[in-house]
């Protein structure tokens, strides 16, 4: 006679079948919206997950708000990407802009379980922006860039087409400010980071890097001298003083530039034509920069260029890093060139013209000590001949500049500086002391104008 399962025997099979069932349910709801999340995640992306990153952003930093265009997410290449973003100041004082991102590399596990990211998540992490615009309306300053990407496995950061200009043509720019003001545009094609330290930025230790390239650059500075100095010159920083507010902040082991372009002008009145010099084809090698290797430690700057496009020049700086006193040293040779292509700044300036006068040679030593330079000044040069000029007609042929250019010639000007029996040349004393209002390019060179202005004798 067959036995029959007790009811006591058939419940566990029972319970088993049900879990059975539902643990394949559960799993074909799982893998559907796996399915789903793979082939339709951007509707997840903008419905819940951008709102969640605007909130958190505004929570965290409440004096600007975020948003965010439309969003997307590759699970094959974990690629996350938005259309464009934009950051802007509750004060209207910043606006930050990027036309298109895209973060790939990054593990997002953490994350989707409600922990947070840890540094070591990161360790793959590509970042790529696509036309990013920065407008700091109160520094009346733009920052443009066509590309910014970051690569933590390369451990660069590469920036294209950067450019930082004023908001406004230069009229507009100066005409803001009741007094002085220095215009500063700067272009560069890339700007290659190299051995940057992401991890200790994430740590938040102080950050590091290897090393900056700057590539093909081209600097524009233009002083307008038609308006009076402001009194509070604070704005007014020197490279000691960026350093130190770079320490324990920034560490960077050189940076170096290659074949670039400097013109810094001087305009005395609204609307005429600056005084100009410009050094072309710059090569630069910089080390030290934001070192705090001790008392000794200093920025160390090799440069060469083309001075007016006449004459090679070589520069070497040495800035101390921990000094709270603005104290340098630089040195330097000038070689052959034509005097006369020194009048883009002298007729301007001085309301002089060269009209002949070769220079041989040249070499100066300064130091500078709490604002003040000293040093000397070597030229050998000759046949040099100048004369007066009428500042707004740029004519030397008015008596009162004739009679300026004959005297000039005659009883002041040092025509001819050659060595003499004994091989000596007349040295120049460098003597100035900084204004308030001076920019550091303008130091310079305003020092060496002194000890060369002792040489010539006007």
């Amino acid at each position: 006679m067959p036995v029959q399962d007790s009811p006591a025997g058939r419940r566990p099979l029972l319970l088993l079948k049900r879990a059975l069932y539902g643990a394949a349910a559960g799993g074909c709801v799982v893998l559907a919206l796996a399915f789903l999340l793979v082939l339709f995640p951007d509707p997840l992306l903008n419905s819940v997950v951008r709102p969640a990153i605007i909130r958190a952003f505004a929570d965290e930093y409440p004096a600007y708000s975020l948003r965010i265009a439309d969003m997307t997410y590759s699970i094959f290449t974990n690629r996350l990407g938005a259309d464009s973003a934009e950051v802007r100041g509750a004060d209207g004082t910043v606006t930050g802009t990027v036309g298109a991102l895209s973060v790939s590399g990054i593990d997002w596990v953490p994350l989707v379980w409600g922990g947070e990211l840890p540094p070591g998540n990161f360790a793959g992490a590509v970042v790529d922006m696509r036309t990013v615009v920065l407008d700091l309306s109160q520094s009346r300053e733009v920052l443009r860039c066509a590309r910014v990407r970051l690569s933590v496995p390369e451990s660069t950061v590469v920036a294209e087409s950067l450019a930082i200009h004023p908001g406004a043509g230069d009229e507009e720019y100066f005409g803001r400010s009741r007094f002085r003001t220095t215009r500063v545009t700067l272009a560069a094609p890339v700007v290659r980071v190299s051995g940057a330290d992401f991890r200790a930025l994430l740590e938040g230790a102080p950050y590091r890097a290897r090393s900056v390239l700057i590539q093909d650059p081209h600097l524009d500075v233009l002083i307008n001298k038609d308006k009076p100095g402001a009194r509070d010159t604070a704005a007014v920083r020197m490279p000691h003083e960026m350093m130190a507010a770079l320490q324990g902040f920034f560490k960077l082991d050189s940076v170096r530039v290659v074949n670039g372009r400097l013109k810094y002008g001087e305009r005395f009145d609204a609307g005429a034509t600056p005084a100009v010099i410009t050094f072309d084809s710059i090569q630069v090698a910089a080390e030290g920069f934001a070192d705090s290797g001790g008392g000794a430690a200093a920025l160390v700057v090799h440069a060469e260029g083309r001075f007016m496009n006449a004459g090679t020049v070589n520069v070497q700086m040495s800035i101390p890093v921990g000094s709270p006193q603005f104290s340098f040293r630089y040195s330097g040779s000038l070689g052959r060139m034509d005097l006369r292509s020194l009048n883009p700044w002298l007729e301007p300036s001085d309301e002089m013209r060269i009209h002949a006068g070769m220079l041989h040679k040249a070499s100066f030593e300064i130091d500078v000590v709490s604002g003040r330079a000293s040093g000397t000044v070597r030229a050998v040069y000759e046949g040099l001949n100048l004369s007066a000029i009428d500042g707004r007609t740029g004519s030397a042929r008015g008596l009162g500049d004739r009679l300026a250019s004959f005297i000039a010639n005659t009883f002041t000007i040092r025509g001819t500086n050659l060595p003499d029996q004994a091989g000596a040349v007349k040295p120049g004393e460098v003597i100035y002391r900084r204004k308030r209002d001076d920019q550091f390019f303008q130091f310079v060179w305003l020092a060496l104008r002194s000890g060369v202005q002792d040489i010539v004798g006007w």
